[in-house]
């Protein structure tokens, strides 16, 4: 990207959060802060079935190519039911092509959750980690509760800001937007 200054860095998810804060520990000189949505941040952090069901063999396989999958993946983790017209943006790409849900196959099959979530709690520790990270946790994440947030806070109080995101889930920036981008805004900026 030819990015030259140091940035923000905003993350969400399993896959992609837990990626990109594995990124950020080892391009800390290249951040200014960094802000998790819902993502996966301590070793007790419960990983979803679904990424368990992708590991076997033919059952992923299958499961990878269902359309419904990330649409039934985010209301399970929210305390709300998309609209169709936003389904549907979620289905798209595993209608038109195989990719996607064999892009998401791969990923599911080499993370290693525990080894990352060892990464990503010792370096962000208090011992490790200087620059200011928001929190901007959906309180009502079904598969990330709030206490793993609390939990990583308590390692690194002095640079941990929790911002608890009142009525969304897993994906807080789908659930209430106004509200993450409040929090982001007030932290970023």
């Amino acid at each position: 990207l030819n990015i030259t200054e140091p940035f923000f860095l905003v993350v969400q998810g399993f896959l992609v959060g837990s990626y990109g804060l594995t990124w950020a520990l080892k391009n800390s000189n290249k951040l200014l802060k960094v802000a998790i949505l819902n993502s996966p941040l301590t070793v007790s952090s419960p990983v979803p079935g679904v990424f368990k069901q992708l590991r076997f063999p033919l059952v992923g396989e299958f499961t990878c190519q269902n359309a419904i999958l990330a649409e039934r993946f985010i209301e399970a983790g929210s305390p709300y039911v998309l609209k169709s017209e936003k389904a549907d943006v979620y289905r798209l790409p595993y209608l038109s092509s195989g990719a996607p849900g064999f892009a998401l196959l791969e990923a599911a099959r080499k993370a290693n959750f525990q080894d990352v979530l060892s990464r990503i709690s010792a370096g962000f520790s208090s011992n490790s980690w200087d620059k200011p990270i928001l929190l901007a946790w959906g309180e009502s994440d079904k598969y990330l509760p709030l206490s793993i947030a609390e939990e990583f806070k308590k390692n690194n109080p002095s640079v941990v800001k929790l911002k608890p995101i009142e009525g969304a889930g897993h994906m807080p920036q789908e659930d209430w937007p106004e509200k993450v981008v409040a929090a982001l805004n007030s932290f970023l900026y």
